[in-house]
């Protein structure tokens, strides 16, 4: 028995609702998996912030039909399709699923979307080298705590150059005068 209007129109619905939660959109050709396999994929997914939706792909092209921001998945609706709908670790569920393919060697990654714009394989790899998120937050606290490490260093010198500077003057002074005195007894 087939799904109904009705079904087809609430699933539809489903993945738009996804869809404009999730920044990156993975195609993948899951031939070949077994039940077990998928829901290993999704586990992995699920721990990055990403999820493993498998659906018809004409239902998919219905979705994305009216979404500049998505129109360009289009292109790699054919055969078996999985979805791979990441919302936040862009580079950690990439990695999640290429560790996914090295054990497994059964999938194929067509390619993805983000920003309205087709990603090759070789994008979302370079998606994986930059830095995580945590990555930027402990590079940002890094360089806040240390402006005040610099600046108490900063306010540190000034006192001891002051004093320096101030401890020169009399010694300067008292040279000063000398070299007078000893030019006045010489002529």
């Amino acid at each position: 028995m087939g799904r109904t209007l009705e079904n087809k129109k609430e699933i539809v619905a489903e993945l738009q609702g996804l869809l404009s939660e999730a920044q990156l959109a993975m195609v993948i050709d899951f031939k070949g998996l077994s039940v077990a396999e998928i829901s290993d994929l999704r586990n992995r997914l699920r721990e990055k912030g990403a999820i493993c939706k498998v659906t018809k792909n004409t239902l998919m092209r219905i979705a994305v039909e009216n979404d500049d921001n998505w129109q360009p998945m289009t292109q790699f609706l054919k055969d078996s399709s999985a979805f791979l709908l990441v919302q936040d670790d862009l580079g950690g569920a990439i990695k999640a699923y290429k560790s996914f393919q090295k054990d497994t060697k059964k999938t194929e990654l067509r390619g993805g979307v983000m920003e309205g714009r087709a990603l090759t394989t070789a994008d979302l790899e370079a998606i994986t080298e930059l830095p995580t998120k945590e990555e930027l937050i402990a590079r940002i606290a890094g360089a806040i705590n240390a402006i005040p490490t610099k600046l108490a260093v900063g306010t540190n010198a000034v006192p001891k150059k002051l004093a320096v500077g101030i401890k020169e003057v009399p010694s300067s002074l008292v040279r000063a005068i000398k070299a007078v005195s000893e030019k006045d007894e010489a002529a």
